[in-house]
């Protein structure tokens, strides 16, 4: 790839100039919903082992108190309480998702954004400005290495949520175009993750230090820690060492026009969504055919979902979270699906190690990834077709403000009994008015 000098340059000059007042007020909304699903999924992975066993480990080596660890009585030093918010909130695969690069972009984004509020004095405005920008840098540097960045085996979530981690920071810290090139340097040289750790408290790793890193890139530009002039498009920058021919369009057209909140998705299933037009025809399949046999299963798909979640021999409920095989036979044995669905004992159930083994599936590049055609043959012989052009949750066929509201309920009654989410949801749907956030993740304290 030949050097494009200018295009970090470009990118913060965007973040530098933006104001509220350029954000539409239908992104502003999208950025709220993103947050309300920031704090369901955060709460539902607060207690998780990885976050257990990484939170006990980071307080051996940290003195501070000063954030908050989200759904925790614990504080810890602002850069490790992004890490370990941004690893909860991932660690379900519950978190929500940039359709045309599959990001999740938000995991690595607001635990940074949260830790500064509480270092810093930022109002609700400043938030989610910061928040809307660091989003459109990540699934931008996103775009431009896709298609072929994830299957080579990058976890994009965090090679990219580095970026919008610094700069979101950045923007919070009010840091002028020179400081966010060294910032977006600083974190392009820290931009890390593999696919092979999907399925394995591992890729909690990649994503929690994306947020770390993110903030700690933005911290160091304030300070004048000096990045090259060009990290991103440069001979040997960000692009060059990805080896991918990249999607200048994707990067840098229409910069405050076209806003990539647009393109988010947000879960109802706690899978890769990949898996979720699936999941859509085959709980609805259920729900009309409740006493059916199932004999054999046969579903066509992008190949993204193959290459991502064809995985029918699973061990684990971690693992269990990127198979395709392993969430469809939950939909037809249970009729549902939800974090119980991802355990131990159910990847182990026979009922559902037999239903694995009848399910069948097969790559189509024609069908989009948000859609799938399935087949199903009943035990008495009789054929059923189903399908889906847009899965449940695509910006194509988006949860309502209040399923989102319930998720998050739902995943407090998990958490706590008797917790009432009322103050949290409220403070987030008007976060226009408010002068102070810092104590917006602390509503999660047990």
């Amino acid at each position: 790839m030949l050097p494009r000098p200018g295009v970090t340059q470009t990118l913060a000059r965007f973040v530098a100039g933006t104001r509220f007042e350029d954000v539409p007020e239908a992104i502003r909304h999208e950025a709220k919903r993103a947050l309300l699903n920031f704090f369901a999924v955060a709460i539902a992975g607060c207690r998780t082992q990885p976050i257990e066993m990484a939170l006990a480990l980071l307080a051996e080596f940290s003195g501070g108190k000063q954030a908050t660890v989200i759904g925790r009585g614990e504080r810890i030093d602002a850069l490790n309480a992004a890490f370990l918010n941004a690893a909860g909130a991932n660690v379900f695969d519950y978190c929500d998702t940039h359709l045309p690069t599959v990001v999740h972009p938000t995991s690595p984004l607001a635990p940074a954004l949260l830790a500064l509020a509480e270092l810093r004095r930022v109002t609700g405005p400043q938030l989610l400005l910061a928040f809307v920008l660091g989003f459109e840098i990540e699934c931008r540097v996103g775009g431009a290495v896709s298609p072929g960045h994830y299957p080579r085996g990058w976890h994009i979530t965090s090679t990219c949520g580095v970026f919008g981690a610094a700069a979101g920071a950045a923007k919070l810290l009010g840091l002028n175009e020179q400081q966010i090139v060294w910032a977006l340097g600083n974190a392009s040289t820290q931009s890390a993750g593999l696919c092979e750790c999907l399925g394995w408290p591992a890729k909690s790793l990649s994503v929690g230090n994306a947020a770390k890193n993110g903030l700690w890139s933005a911290l160091l530009a304030e300070k004048g820690f000096e990045g090259p002039a060009e990290p991103i498009a440069g001979a040997q920058g960000f692009l060059a060492a990805m080896n991918e021919p990249p999607d200048w369009a994707a990067l840098l057209d229409g910069l405050g026009q076209r806003w990539e909140l647009n393109d988010n998705s947000i879960k109802p299933y706690p899978c890769g969504f990949v898996i979720h037009p699936l999941l859509d025809c085959a709980i609805d399949w259920r729900a009309a055919h409740p006493g059916a046999s199932v004999a054999r299963v046969a579903f066509r798909g992008n190949p993204l979902l193959l290459q991502r979640t064809d995985r029918p021999n699973v061990a684990t409920g971690r693992e269990s979270q990127v198979s395709l095989q392993h969430a469809v036979a939950a939909a037809l044995v249970h009729g549902k699906v939800g974090l119980d669905h991802f355990t131990d004992a159910c990847v182990n159930d026979p009922a559902m190690v037999e239903m694995r083994r009848r399910i069948e599936v097969a790559a189509d590049p024609a069908i989009s990834t948000i859609a799938v055609e399935m087949e199903l043959w009943t035990a008495d012989g009789t054929r059923h077709s189903v399908s889906t052009k847009a899965a449940r949750g695509s910006s194509s066929n988006p949860m309502k403000d209040s399923e989102i509201e319930a998720k998050l309920g739902a995943e407090a009654a998990r958490w706590r009994p008797g917790y009432d989410p009322r103050k949290l949801i409220d403070a987030v749907w008007s976060l226009e008015k408010s002068d102070d956030v810092s104590n917006l993740a602390a509503m999660t304290r047990p």
